[in-house]
């Protein structure tokens, strides 16, 4: 690609997406160099591999895989707790990297962000391609990070192209010569499509991404929903999805899990889990305002299969104490004695901001008013002294077993793909 990048068609967007290489495992050799070029691990403090280098790839290890086959079929992997804090305060500055050079930033996920950069070229007096070369030299000198970019005239585009080549790849994609990228992408590895609509489309003749984008908009309007309308303007180089610079500010639920090795069937622990998350998942609303009108709660056995309970509270709250009770009876529902669980889990949902609790004749609402009153003590204790200085006694087990690497859940710092 030469100096005139883009310039054929004056009126594209061009937006960068950067997505760490490995980033985690990134972190880890930034902070100790003397790990690079070594395949490393992390997710020791889950007893599954959360991140792992290209090194520990080319070995045969897989994400997901339990720390201990890792340990027995490759002995020399080195294999760390993550450390989420450091993966935070890294992708803090890489994104400030960015900013330099964009005021439009939006923050994909801890590893990844998009920028539109339409314009820079004249500001800086430089191509896109040597402002994308300036970025990744600056995160990797100041950071010590390596990371991919694409550059495209949308947001999908860029993304296929940030994945094009890695670890360490710049490649830049026009809408002219977007179908010889696409013709080598399958369907299913497209930004937005699942597996389930990926099946759809094979089923219809619909294997790459250029299968899609030949198909008619007529057609997709027919057999797809909207969503997927948008990705196929998108692929067609037609710009739908605007960089967003908001910050995530409300949820409409709220999700909080862990994976533990090894796998158990130890009730006590189990339900003190399920405590932690309720809790954590309830500061989270607090936080934001909302309380939930619905809870869910699931364990995933050794062998991956799920088991979920759910129920209406009828008295929404965002106090763990007021949803504990209803919380017990959906955990007598999916536990069993005679199961290995490897996972537990804990969703709100139908989450408001605007509930007005009506006074019930039992006292209900006055016990929750208590309760709601106790926490935005608790709240402001810890936002001074620190997270967890007081937990429900149910709790207790749970925050035991953690014995190395930091919480995702202790950080201010909203990491979105965790």
């Amino acid at each position: 690609m030469d100096a005139h990048d883009f310039q054929k068609n004056s009126k594209s967007k061009v937006i960068l997406h950067i997505d760490g290489d490995a980033f985690f495992v990134g972190v880890e050799v930034a902070k100790n160099p003397k790990l690079k070029g070594l395949p490393v691990v992390t997710g020791e403090e889950r007893g599954i591999v959360s991140a792992l280098s290209y090194e520990a790839k080319a070995l045969g290890v897989v994400r997901g895989m339990p720390i201990f086959r890792v340990k027995k079929e490759f002995p020399s992997t080195i294999i760390l707790p993550g450390d989420y804090k450091s993966y935070a305060e890294y992708s803090g500055k890489m994104f400030d990297i960015v900013s330099r050079y964009a005021y439009c930033v939006e923050e994909y996920s801890i590893d990844e962000c998009f920028a539109d950069i339409t314009g820079l070229d004249r500001t800086l007096k430089k191509t896109y391609k040597e402002i994308a070369e300036q970025i990744k030299k600056e995160i990797n000198d100041e950071l010590g990070l390596s990371v991919s970019i694409g550059l495209a005239p949308t947001k999908v585009l860029a993304k296929v192209a940030s994945n094009w080549v890695k670890p360490n790849g710049l490649t830049i994609i026009e809408k002219e010569t977007a179908s010889n990228f696409l013709a080598k992408v399958p369907v299913g590895k497209v930004w937005g499509i699942g597996p389930k609509t990926a099946e759809v489309l094979i089923r219809r003749g619909v294997e790459t991404a250029v299968d899609f984008c030949e198909k008619d908009l007529v057609w997709v309007k027919q057999c797809l929903s909207k969503p997927y309308e948008a990705i196929w303007n998108e692929l067609n180089g037609i710009l739908i999805m605007d960089v967003d610079t908001d910050v995530k500010n409300t949820y409409s639920s709220i999700q909080k899990t862990r994976t533990f090795h090894p796998a158990t069937n130890d009730k006590v622990f189990l339900w003190s889990q399920i405590s932690k998350h309720i809790e954590d998942a309830c500061r989270k609303a607090r936080y934001y305002e909302l309380v939930p009108k619905k809870i869910s709660i699931f364990l995933k056995t050794k062998d991956f299969k799920i088991v979920s309970a759910s129920s209406a509270l009828s008295l929404p709250s965002n106090a763990p104490e007021v949803t504990l009770s209803i919380t017990r009876n959906l955990f007598k529902k999916v536990y069993s004695k005679d199961i290995l669980y490897r996972t537990a889990g804990v969703i709100l949902d139908d989450l408001t901001a605007d509930f007005t609790p009506q006074a019930d004749l039992f006292g209900g609402t006055t016990k929750s008013d208590k309760f709601d009153l106790i926490h935005k003590q608790i709240d402001l204790l810890e936002y001074k002294l620190g997270k967890r200085i007081v937990h429900l006694g149910s709790t207790q087990k749970a925050l035991k077993h953690k014995t190395s690497g930091t919480d995702a859940d202790e950080l201010d710092r909203d990491l979105l793909f965790l």
